[in-house]
């Protein structure tokens, strides 16, 4: 069972460039204010981005990434996180990814990573 599984995370439509996920916040993905913990976000973002990163004919590894973080997130919510290319150039590329409760965004991340050509080592 991989990390995003565990955490209930479901992949809704990958193609190249872009990743959308969705997740429903549980009392377990709490911190002690009794909303979502913001590592939950974060990792809801993070593989959107993973996804979205890896979904072209490259091997990509983050550089860098930033997350904000503007609304509470309580147990039942319904995330999801929309992950779009903002560049792609031949050895980097940058992404932005939305988590979202139904249309409001509730965070913002954005993250850089490292592309290698796939294929033999």
């Amino acid at each position: 069972m991989s990390f995003a599984d565990l955490l209930g995370f479901r992949t809704l439509a990958l193609e190249p460039g872009r990743a959308r996920l969705a997740a429903r916040v549980g009392d377990e993905h709490c911190n002690m204010h009794g909303s979502a913990h913001g590592g939950f976000l974060y990792s809801l973002a993070d593989e959107a981005f993973a996804l979205a990163s890896n979904s072209r004919e490259a091997d990509a590894v983050a550089l860098s990434v930033h997350m904000d973080y503007f609304r509470a997130v309580r147990p039942g919510d319904a995330l999801e996180a929309l992950a779009e290319e903002e560049h792609l150039g031949r050895s980097v590329a940058t992404y932005r990814v939305e988590v979202l409760r139904e249309r409001e965004r509730v965070a913002l991340f954005t993250g850089t990573v490292f592309r290698r050509p796939r294929g033999p080592a």
